[in-house]
């Protein structure tokens, strides 16, 4: 397992919560992201954020496929809560909902653009979602993650991801979705166990940004 923390981003620019208005924000693992990204031809893109056709149009105009699915908002909806026999209190389908929202159909990724995705999904769902793309994901794959440093703020408001061709991301405010838990560096890498290695990034903000390889 390699974990390799780099050096501090520089000032990270106040996310904007105006509705339309985005804000740009520095990203070291968008800029490693997007040279992996440039630097091999037709690669399969998994992006798991709300749709953006932005991100569409750049990672196509590189030469790449896309394939998007918006997990959270997907396990938010509740016919994926329900009570089992012998139960008393209802808990998440966590097997159905893996089943039926990601089914790839065949498909295998060599990038996944996991955004902050884990710190709004239910508790019991985000292990298995990462064992599910480790799956799919293409030996030498990459992943980059987002996580959350606090549990409250207006930096822990859900957010829409742009790409970009500089060293930046766009933020845009999303539909509101609640913030489920923040994930500490230990918790992080349990998550990642599975995987080939990962690659932390310290920013100044409260967003921390892992790059992970399959």
């Amino acid at each position: 397992m390699r974990n390799i923390f780099a050096g501090t981003e520089p000032a990270s620019t106040p996310v904007v919560r105006s509705p339309g208005q985005r804000a740009a924000r520095y990203s070291s693992g968008w800029v490693q992201m997007r040279k992996f990204l440039e630097s091999r031809p037709a690669l399969r893109v998994l992006d798991l954020g709300p749709t953006s056709p932005g991100n569409i149009n750049y990672l196509t105009g590189l030469g790449h496929s896309v394939y998007m699915s918006n997990l959270v908002e997907e396990a938010a909806q509740p016919e994926w809560i329900t009570i089992h026999n012998g139960e008393t209190e209802p808990s998440f389908d966590v097997d159905r909902f893996i089943a039926e929202q990601m089914d790839f159909s065949g498909r295998t990724f060599d990038a996944v653009f996991f955004w902050d995705t884990a710190d709004y999904l239910p508790a019991s769902l985000t292990a298995p979602v990462f064992q599910r793309i480790h799956q799919v994901m293409d030996p030498e794959g990459v992943l980059l993650a987002f996580f959350h440093a606090r549990t409250s703020g207006p930096d822990t408001a859900f957010q829409r991801y742009h790409l970009t061709d500089s060293d930046s991301i766009e933020m845009q405010a999303g539909n509101e979705y609640p913030l489920q838990q923040v994930f500490q560096n230990r918790a992080i890498e349990k998550l990642f166990g599975s995987y080939n290695g990962f690659r932390f990034f310290l920013a100044k903000d409260n967003l921390r940004e892992v790059l992970v390889f399959r």
